[in-house]
C-alpha cells in the first residue's frame, strides 16, 4: 500500500539513499566518454539528468523549503528543469555548452552531503516528492538509454526472462460499473493531478485480456502499418531492440508503439482505445462492487505480480505473471509496459497546482498529451498506485508504451 506520512528521518533518508542507489546504478550503465551523448533528439544531453536529480533535491528541499545559502546558483537553475519532448523544437546546445564532468560530479556529490544534513529539518511531502522525481528519471534515463548504441553501454548480468506461449483469448466482459479516479487528499504523497477523488459511471464494455503482442501487430504490419520504433527488418526477419542487443522479435511480449500506432492499430481491428475510466474499472473494480488498490489485491507489489520495479529491462510474455491479474481476470494491467489511453491528459474536478512545483502537471494541460496508466518494467513500484497517471505527446515512440484494446457492449 502506498506508505502514510510521518517516517522517522532516519527511514527518510534510507528511502532517499535507495532512489539514489537506482539512479547512480543507472549511470554506471553509461561507458566512459559517453555522458556528452543525446540519444533521443527531442531531450537534454545526458550530462543533463546527472546534475539534475541534485539540483531538483536541492532547489526544492534546501533552497526552497529550508532556505538554504546557495553555494552554486549557475548550476542550480543550468540543471533544474527538462523539456517536454516536441519533435517541432528540437534543442540545439552543444556538449562544450555543459560543464565537465568532474564539475558535475562535485556539484552532485556537496548537495548530498548538504540535503543529507538537513533532511530532519524538511517537510516530508517535499523529500517524498524530491524521492518520486528522481525515481521517475530512474525510468527517463532508461528509455534514453535505450537508444544509445550497445557499445556505449556496459550491460549488468541478469537472468533468463520468462518466457511462454500465448493464444488469442476472447476479450473479457466487463459490466456496468463505478470507476473511482482520482486520490482523497489526506496523509500520504501523491501529485497535484492525481486529486480530487470522484467517481465515473463506466457502460458496460469488453477489454482484451492481454495486452496486444508483437505476434498481433506483426499481422497489422504485414498488412501495411509501419513498423514500430523497436523494430528493426534484417534479411527479411524481425528484430526488437532490447536494452543491451538485438534480439528475433519475441512474438508473444507486448508491442511497444506510440498512441497514434495504438490508435491505428485498434482502427483496423475495428475496436479502439480505453479511456482511462475504463481502464480503471478493468483493473481495480471487481464482480462484488468494491474497489481495489492494485489489480490482484491490497498486498504490496511483489515480483510475482507483474514486471515492474526494475528487475527486468524488457518486457516478458503477456501472460508470465498470472498473480496479478484484475478481479475480472485481466493480465498485466500493472507492469511490462505503460498502457495507452484515449483520454486526453487534463485536470479533475478539485484540481488545484501543488505550490511548491506548480507546473508539474498543469503545463501539460494543452491537448497534446495523453493519458498512459499501469507501469512498465523500469518503472518503481511506488508508482503502483491506481491513482497515478502518466501522459505523453502521441506521437512520441521511445517511452516504453504498449496497449489493449476496447469494444463497447
Amino acid at each position: 500500500m502506498q506508505p502514510s506520512l510521518g517516517l522517522a528521518p532516519g527511514m527518510l533518508l534510507m528511502t532517499l539513499n535507495a532512489a539514489r542507489e537506482e539512479t547512480d546504478k543507472l549511470f554506471s550503465v553509461i561507458r566512459s566518454g559517453f555522458m556528452y551523448e543525446r540519444p533521443v533528439a527531442q531531450r537534454h544531453r545526458l550530462i543533463f539528468y546527472l546534475g539534475h536529480l541534485e539540483a531538483f533535491d536541492w532547489n526544492q528541499i534546501a533552497a526552497g523549503y529550508l532556505a538554504a545559502e546557495r553555494f552554486n546558483p549557475t548550476f542550480d537553475k543550468l540543471f533544474e528543469a527538462g523539456i517536454d519532448p516536441d519533435s517541432n523544437n528540437l534543442p540545439t546546445d552543444k556538449p562544450s555548452d555543459w560543464p565537465t564532468l568532474y564539475e558535475v560530479h562535485s556539484y552532485c556529490k556537496r548537495v548530498r552531503t548538504e540535503i543529507d544534513g538537513m533532511l530532519s529539518k524538511a517537510d516530508e511531502r517535499i523529500v517524498r516528492m524530491a524521492i518520486e522525481h528522481r525515481l521517475m528519471h530512474a525510468e527517463t534515463l532508461a528509455y534514453l538509454m535505450h537508444s544509445m548504441p550497445f557499445e556505449q553501454k556496459s550491460g549488468p548480468g541478469l537472468g533468463p526472462m520468462p518466457v511462454s506461449t500465448v493464444s488469442v483469448e476472447r476479450p473479457v466482459s466487463i459490466p456496468a460499473g463505478v470507476a473511482t479516479l482520482g486520490r482523497r487528499r489526506g496523509k500520504s504523497f501523491a501529485w497535484d493531478n492525481e486529486f480530487d477523488e470522484h467517481p465515473v459511471q463506466v457502460p458496460r464494455f469488453s477489454i482484451d485480456r492481454h495486452k496486444v503482442t508483437n505476434r498481433q501487430y506483426l499481422a497489422f504490419v504485414r498488412d501495411g502499418a509501419e513498423p514500430p520504433h523497436f523494430w528493426i527488418k534484417e534479411r527479411g526477419r524481425w528484430y526488437c531492440r532490447g536494452m543491451f542487443g538485438m534480439s528475433p522479435l519475441a512474438l508473444d511480449a507486448p508491442v511497444f508503439v506510440t498512441q497514434r500506432e495504438a490508435v491505428a492499430y485498434a482502427k483496423w481491428a475495428g475496436k479502439s482505445l480505453p479511456s482511462e475510466a475504463q481502464f480503471h474499472r478493468a483493473a481495480y473494480g471487481t464482480r462484488g462492487g468494491v474497489e481495489r488498490e492494485y489489480p490482484w489485491g491490497s498486498s504490496d507489489p511483489v515480483q510475482s505480480h507483474g514486471n515492474f520495479d526494475f528487475h527486468y529491462w524488457d518486457p516478458i510474455s503477456v501472460n508470465a505473471t498470472p498473480a496479478g491479474d484484475s478481479d475480472f481476470g485481466v493480465s498485466q494491467l500493472v507492469g511490462n509496459g505503460w498502457e495507452w489511453t484515449s483520454t486526453v491528459f487534463g485536470p479533475f474536478p478539485g484540481f488545484h497546482p501543488d505550490s511548491n512545483y506548480p507546473g508539474y502537471s498543469a503545463n501539460f494541460f494543452d491537448g497534446e498529451h495523453y493519458v498512459l496508466k499501469g507501469a512498465s518494467p523500469r518503472t518503481a513500484a511506488c508508482f503502483l498506485r491506481r491513482s497515478f497517471r502518466n501522459w505523453f505527446r502521441p506521437d512520441y515512440p521511445y517511452v516504453f508504451a504498449t496497449f489493449r484494446c476496447v469494444e463497447n457492449e
